[in-house]
């Protein structure tokens, strides 16, 4: 361990001035357990690394902070290839993320969905870069809406008010206000807002309305571009003409091609170690997902010979693999599903919004992905050591209830 979990959980409670009670309500553990932590008398159980993730998005932690944490604890990253500085990969994909939301119109809106494990957003300090570059650093918001539970409308919005740099918000009035004030002063203003479905329900959607009715008074003034998963994807589809996002495009963050994968492992390893042979082991066994990518760039600069079983079972027996799946799987009609699918190789047409709802969950979990078919995109597991995986969660259950 590189830090002193204590230490590094005591600085980051102390800096929101957070009370062990309050991490144990936000997280669902007992404020005993989170003073142990604390205290030094205790590290988080493996089972409980969620715990500690939901841990770091109370605490505000940025992606970088959130790694650091996790890591003092033993656990992998939560986000191994975001958040990283200007000229890392995915700058080419970037530039033109926002070429297009400058030709949006009437309403430059533009949703950016990625799936477990990216970030949201990923590369979130590229992201930010090229913005400032392209609408100047005043004009650049970033929004991150709290993500505490029991926050009400008045922390919630001075909470994002303070992010904008604008003085004595204390309720969503106020934010509205002042944001105008900035549009009808005729600046033109661009807000990145990352996670934009954490926080209660009703808040959010008070705060997409504040965005959408904003985009209306003063067309093409506000460009917006929001960051999320699976529940900012339901607001878009399942909200209808009450939400902001029935007039936002849509955007999703496309797995690594060649150049990304050669960048990507650049940063861990020796350049002329960087071959044709090691980009196309990484593209069959890791499928794109990146803490898999992250997981066997390790294992390769550890000096540990590339063998194919050897490898993946490695991957298979990935954290991350297992804490996607586990979930899923509490029921036995899930599990039937899902043994049955992982028989398949494709799972079927893919849709804008999967309809049925475990497979949507596969999907944001990022154990499914959609690729190109001679039909139209279908969904495909991500790779084998996912399907493995499954097989092997699977049969611990069966052996557990035996």
């Amino acid at each position: 361990m590189s830090e002193d979990f204590a230490g590094l959980l005591t600085v980051f409670m102390r800096r929101i001035r957070a009370s062990a009670s309050g991490v144990a309500t936000e997280i669902g553990m007992s404020r005993e357990a989170v003073n142990n932590w604390r205290h030094g008398l205790s590290l988080p159980n493996r089972k409980h690394r969620h715990r500690l993730v939901d841990c770091a998005r109370y605490l505000r932690l940025s992606e970088a902070e959130t790694d650091r944490l996790l890591a003092s604890a033993g656990f992998e990253p939560e986000y191994p290839v975001g958040g990283h500085a200007p000229g890392q990969p995915y700058a080419d994909y970037i530039a033109t993320l926002f070429e297009r939301l400058q030709r949006l119109a009437p309403y430059p809106i533009l949703m950016l969905l990625s799936q477990a494990h990216w970030g949201q957003p990923p590369f979130r300090e590229t992201l930010l870069a090229t913005a400032r570059q392209r609408y100047g650093d005043g004009a650049v918001l970033h929004v991150r809406p709290p993500h505490s539970a029991v926050a009400d409308s008045r922390d919630y919005f001075a909470a994002i008010g303070a992010q904008c740099g604008f003085a004595g918000v204390d309720s969503d009035f106020a934010f509205e206000a002042a944001l105008e004030r900035r549009l009808a002063a005729g600046e033109r203003v661009f807000c990145l807002v990352s996670r934009f479905e954490q926080g209660e329900a009703h808040l959010r959607e008070a705060l997409a309305g504040i965005l959408r009715g904003l985009s209306e008074m003063y067309s093409g003034k506000l460009h917006l571009l929001l960051c999320g998963g699976e529940a900012l994807a339901e607001l878009k589809y399942q909200s209808g003409d009450l939400s902001l996002l029935n007039i936002a495009s849509v955007e999703h963050w496309p797995d690594p091609g060649p150049a990304e994968l050669r960048a990507l492992a650049c940063r861990e390893l020796p350049p002329a170690q960087v071959d044709a042979a090691l980009l196309g082991r990484l593209e069959i066994d890791c499928g794109g997902h990146p803490a898999l990518i992250d997981e066997a760039l390790r294992w390769h600069a550890a000096n540990t010979p590339w063998s194919g079983p050897q490898l993946a079972e490695c991957l298979a027996g990935s954290a991350r693999l297992w804490e996607g799946f586990v979930p899923l799987l509490g029921e036995a009609e899930a599990r039937t599903r899902i043994e049955g699918w992982l028989a398949q190789a494709a799972l079927g047409r893919a849709q804008p919004y999967l309809i049925d709802r475990l497979l949507r969950r596969l999907f944001w979990a990022n154990l499914v992905t959609a690729r190109p078919g001679a039909d139209g995109p279908q969904l495909e597991w991500r790779c084998e050591a996912v399907r493995r995986a499954g097989r092997q969660i699977i049969a611990a259950w069966s052996d557990a209830g035996a």
